[in-house]
């Protein structure tokens, strides 16, 4: 059983994405973000970064103690190894794989982020920074429609963790300044992948922790005015 610590964001998605698509048992643990779970100890033991997403395996294939692991790509990658799935095991399609998984974490992802934090919550709208990340993600949404233009998926001809890690990044492209119209061969993988059962599923899950009031001026102290201070000894 994988137990599965969990908020609605792009990277909570990626797990259940993976986890639904394999069949793998789970729960989910929320971890409400706005509320300030992420700093309990009990959940920083496992993710000292204090980030979602964070699992604990209960039943590791070595048949030891639980592991746990944080980070979405280490996840995915752990899990992709676990259950033999969505990761190919010959050496080409496998850095195929990984190093568009490491494009998404290292890049797609950090940027969207900026892009999301500097046109939808920054107190102050700052133009240059608003239109560095809305054109950075553009650049990174070509990047993604260029490899889509010979291939049905990020990897190839499967589907891998390479694209669950990217879908999610992508849901929320109006709100950042992105029309997939302008993506042709990103538009067909996307809405390839939107239409997949697993996908469904998975943001299906979401849908029980949307609507939890939160009182807005805390939630931004505790997802935008960390510092070192914040880090627990």
């Amino acid at each position: 059983m994988i137990e599965l610590y969990y908020w609605t964001t792009p990277n909570g998605h990626k797990i259940t994405m993976f986890l639904e698509e394999v069949e793998l048992p789970y729960t989910i643990i929320p971890v409400n973000i706005g509320a300030g779970d992420q700093f309990k100890p009990e959940f920083l033991k496992i993710s000292p970064n204090n980030r979602i997403p964070a699992i604990i395996d209960r039943e590791p294939v070595d048949g030891g103690e639980p592991i746990s692991v944080f980070e979405s790509g280490a996840i995915l990658l752990y899990l992709a190894e676990k259950t033999g799935k969505l990761l190919p095991n010959n050496v080409r399609d496998r850095v195929e794989v990984l190093q568009w998984l490491f494009w998404q974490i290292a890049g797609l992802g950090p940027m969207a982020g900026q892009n999301h934090h500097f046109s939808q919550y920054a107190p102050e709208k700052i133009p240059y920074a608003i239109n560095r990340y809305v054109n950075e993600t553009a650049r990174l949404y070509a990047v993604l429609n260029k490899r889509l233009s010979d291939r049905s998926f990020v990897a190839g001809d499967n589907y891998s963790i390479a694209d669950i890690a990217a879908y999610p990044w992508i849901v929320p492209y109006e709100r950042q300044g992105q029309k997939l119209e302008d993506f042709p061969h990103l538009k067909r993988w996307f809405e390839t992948i939107q239409a997949r059962p697993a996908t469904i599923r998975a943001y299906e899950k979401a849908e029980a922790f949307k609507n939890q009031t939160l009182d807005v001026e805390k939630s931004r102290s505790f997802l935008f005015n960390q510092s070192a201070q914040t880090v627990q000894p």
